[in-house]
């Protein structure tokens, strides 16, 4: 079953309906070429061996195929060792549906009914639900018995999991592949069903029958699980890496009686490699319906707090928070069907941002946090800011999505403020305390009760609240600057990502000019072309494109960003090579 093009062939002969395409073994270039024109485009290129998103590219016209044939290919061949490919008739917007099998050594299979997993970027999936919204009884039905016919064509014993296409108006079904083991999502399927299935394994592998059979399976409530990736949504969710400098739960999972669950392997301090995939964490939650369960996984996604590297918690919250999710309108083009209202314009923080952020940033300043000393302990501030005959002020400057913003804080006694900032003066009454590294800020502003909590890291100040984490950049004073050494200029060709050099394509004394390719990367597995734009000689800036779901990659080129002679390519092809790195250097213009 681990290999597409056999396991489509034992589907078709077990009655599973599969769709139609190439699985031969002719892989030349122009035979796939032909059969995709057969069949007709868009197409989907997919590994023989694939999984996981790897391998898989779709080409929307013939004009595209032989490139998107090769991308897959080359990362096919990295991630399986095997570059087979078949060619299948492209589904649009279809829903992505699985369903959760098991049978044991005695001849009996049931399946756990299915999990929607539609909502996906690069082929990989972001969050999941059980049971599959929106589906009839019927149709709930005949694809369970379906994926049970898979697993007896083959004889499996264990977990196993059937992928199917779901087209999302006729509610026909198509075998895509089977997973022969458990999946990440598994929780949300025990949750609905009352099953642990890691001891269903352990049961099954020593012999056992299965503990329960189909008619003793009910469906209880509904479930879901957000995946927690290190990774920049706003950046075509480029893969991160890095130090987990903060990693805090504002809940305690335990409280939920067993409706809430965190699946993680890493704590504070820990680092995310480039070498694995970039997930922290899963939050799993249950609750009578889907809309009670969708309120608590809003709740628990705010309440995981972590700083040191981009996440995507705020995403995952603007998705819970997405009409046409909370309708249970979802297809694999979600995303990108959705990208304005999942990413909006980014206009000024609100004045309840600001305010919190500058009263947690003054407080950050005298009091103790982490067990250690304040950050910038000065021996005339004190908690209450008391001074004879003067009322004491303070201007705070915060920078969020490139603005910078004043906020005047003037103490009246006793941890209250007026505060004035984007025009408005605004009376608050702030308590604070101090928890797992973290100052918790109690503010009541103009009558309304808010609650934050706030870690300082370098000159940045992450704000959790109930909207999600914002950050603020607390601008440098000017001596501070001046002291600065950073080094910038124009020849900047820098890797927008942590990752593999793959490729070099200019030498030391080489003419280049502006806009010519420098460099290939590969990063967390899979392809990935980086560009690099420059607005000025003085600031070069990473340039972030559109997003392009259709192709289901990376869209990033490492090039020229002026033309001249090339003074030194700083690495090697295969070195890992952290965010930021320069990885070519300019020859200084001479003077005439």
């Amino acid at each position: 079953m681990g290999i597409k093009s056999t396991s489509k062939t034992l589907m078709e002969k077990a009655g599973v309906p599969i769709i139609q395409g190439y699985h031969g073994d002719d892989q030349s270039v122009g035979r796939l070429k032909a059969e995709a024109k057969k069949i007709g485009f868009p197409v989907m290129i997919k590994a023989f061996r694939g999984g996981g998103g790897k391998g898989m590219r779709v080409a929307m016209n013939e004009a595209e195929f032989e490139q998107q044939l090769d991308s897959a290919k080359r990362e096919s061949m990295k991630s399986f060792g095997d570059d087979a490919m078949l060619v299948e008739k492209y589904v649009q917007r279809p829903r992505h549906v699985e369903v959760q099998v098991f049978g044991d050594h005695h001849g009996n299979y049931v399946y756990l009914f299915e999990r929607d997993c539609s909502v996906q970027r690069r082929h990989q999936k972001i969050i999941e639900e059980a049971p599959a919204p929106g589906i009839s009884e019927e149709t709930r039905r005949s694809i369970g018995e379906a994926a049970v016919r898979a697993a007896q064509a083959v004889d499996y014993v264990g977990a196993g999991t059937v992928e199917f296409i779901l087209d999302s108006d006729r509610h026909e079904f198509f075998f895509m592949e089977m997973n022969t083991r458990l999946q990440v999502e598994h929780p949300v399927t025990e949750m609905i069903t009352g099953t642990d299935l890691v001891a269903w394994q352990l049961k099954v592998a020593a012999g056992e029958r299965l503990p329960l059979l189909q008619n003793d399976l009910r469906i209880r409530g509904h479930s879901f699980e957000a995946r927690v990736y290190a990774e920049n949504p706003e950046d075509n969710f480029m893969p991160g890496a890095g130090p987990l400098t903060h990693l805090s739960l504002d809940f305690d999972p335990a409280s939920f009686d067993g409706t809430v669950r965190v699946e993680t392997g890493v704590r504070q301090g820990d680092q995310v490699s480039v070498h694995y995939d970039p997930m922290i964490a899963k939050l799993v939650v249950w609750g009578e319906d889907r809309s009670s369960a969708l309120r608590k996984l809003r709740s628990v996604l705010t309440g995981y707090h972590i700083s040191g590297l981009s996440t995507n918690i705020n995403f995952l919250t603007s998705l819970c928070d997405n009409a046409s999710f909370q309708s249970a309108h979802v297809h694999t083009d979600f995303i990108k069907e959705h990208i304005t209202e999942l990413f909006p314009a980014k206009g000024p923080p609100t004045p309840e941002a600001l305010v919190q952020a500058a009263v947690a940033l003054h407080f950050l300043k005298i009091l103790p946090v982490d067990g250690g000393a304040a950050l910038f302990a000065d021996p005339f501030d004190s908690v209450k800011n008391w001074r004879m005959n003067y009322s004491f002020a303070e201007t705070t400057q915060l920078s969020a999505n490139g603005k910078v913003y004043d906020v005047a804080l003037t103490s009246t006694g006793d941890g209250k403020f007026r505060v004035q900032c984007l025009g408005k003066e605004l009376v608050v009454e702030v308590s604070t305390d101090v928890n797992d590294g973290m100052l918790v800020t109690h503010a009541c502003i103009d009558g309304r009760m808010l609650k934050s909590k706030s870690v300082m890291e370098d000159s940045k100040l992450h704000l959790f609240q109930q909207d999600g984490c914002v950050t603020f950049e607390v601008p440098a004073l000017k001596y501070e600057s001046l002291l600065a050494t950073k080094e910038t200029g124009a020849d900047e060709a820098r890797a927008p990502m942590p990752g593999v050099i793959e490729k070099i394509m200019v030498q030391p004394g080489q003419e280049v000019k502006q806009g010519d390719p420098l460099v290939v990367m590969i990063a967390m597995k899979m392809e990935v072309r980086s560009s690099v734009k420059y607005c000025s000689a003085e600031k070069p800036q990473i340039f972030r494109p559109k997003f392009v779901p259709e192709y289901f990659r990376f869209q990033y080129v490492i090039k020229a960003p002026k033309s001249g002679i090339i003074k030194k390519v700083a690495f090697k092809t295969g070195v890992n090579v952290p965010k930021g790195s320069q990885l070519v250097y300019y020859e200084e213009p001479t003077s005439s």
